[in-house]
């Protein structure tokens, strides 16, 4: 469970019963700062002089808002629509694409109006009648260390598993799954652990849970009966780097219960950057050993031809 430095609650987000009780969950802790906006400006309340600074007490910092709820960015290719439960990740992953997407809002955003945004994805669901419309639920966030006192997930597991024209995805590096584990999902929300070697974990992503850690969640939501998938991302060139990743497929072989009611997924995603992202990496992490030689790069256009 994350535990952060600061907490924010934007102007109205006390009138969601959300809202009151991640208020009421973290009150009493004398260590955790709670702040009530008036002008909702967030940036002058998060310290720090410099990029790195601002970034590093960004990541230690929730912010409590209602979403403006309009139309649902596109997800291509894991989903048809993003679900906005929230945005952000606790994680400081070297490499991760928020650095760049999220870079000058490096805190956690929770949406505390998850009826109406459930309200729109049904919508999107009618709109695409008789097809199966999916949504992904952490396209630019990682919801799983804020569960404890958000519940989000819960809701929409609860949602999408009494519509039998909608399915819901989620990815994680964290381990706080067991309050999903008694629901009745019917099938419907496919759990999905990002993993990697005990290399690029302890070098690369930090503050995040360890690949032992992560395993043995993805064996407590196997025997739920959740669609379980793995995305092994980024995949990285190293010494010894066919050899970890062999290992790391024959443990989980020996750990994944052999009567899995859903298929098995798996993602596989190789290690990449923009000129844009590197920069900002540069700045946040200026010691960082990720291996980003632009003459090494293999040049291929991505979906935003950068």
């Amino acid at each position: 469970m994350f535990k952060p430095k600061r907490i924010l609650f934007e102007k109205n987000s006390l009138n969601y019963e959300m809202g009151r009780n991640i208020y009421n969950y973290f009150k009493e802790y004398k260590d955790i700062e709670i702040i009530e906006l008036k002008n909702n400006r967030i940036k002058q309340n998060i310290p720090g002089d410099d990029i790195k600074e601002f970034y590093k007490e960004g990541k230690s910092t929730i912010v409590v808002g209602v979403k403006r709820v309009g139309k649902f960015q596109l997800c291509k290719p894991s989903a048809h629509w993003q679900l906005p439960l929230l945005s952000g990740c606790v994680g400081n992953c070297q490499y991760c694409y928020l650095n760049t997407n999220l870079g000058d809002k490096p805190y956690v955003k929770i949406n505390v109006n998850v009826e109406d945004i459930l309200n729109q994805a049904q919508k999107y669901i009618d709109e695409r009648k008789p097809n199966i419309t999916i949504f992904e639920g952490s396209a630019t966030s990682d919801p799983i260390p804020v569960e404890p006192y958000t519940n989000s997930l819960k809701r929409a597991i609860e949602f999408f598993a009494n519509n039998d024209f909608a399915r819901f995805r989620f990815v994680t590096k964290y381990t706080d799954v067991d309050s999903l584990l008694g629901l009745d999902h019917n099938g419907k929300t496919e759990v999905r652990f990002t993993i990697n070697t005990d290399f690029v974990i302890n070098n690369y992503e930090r503050r995040t849970a360890s690949l032992c850690e992560r395993i043995n969640a993805s064996v407590k939501i196997a025997k739920a009966n959740y669609p379980l998938g793995f995305i092994i991302a980024p995949v990285f060139i190293y010494e010894g780097w066919k050899e970890d990743y062999d290992n790391l497929l024959k443990d989980l072989k020996e750990k994944l219960p052999r009567d899995l009611k859903h298929k098995l997924t798996f993602e596989v995603i190789s290690h990449r950057y923009t000129t844009r992202a590197k920069n900002i990496i540069m700045d946040i992490f200026p010691d960082n050993k990720l291996p980003m030689d632009d003459e090494k790069r293999t040049f291929k256009y991505g979906r935003a031809k950068r």
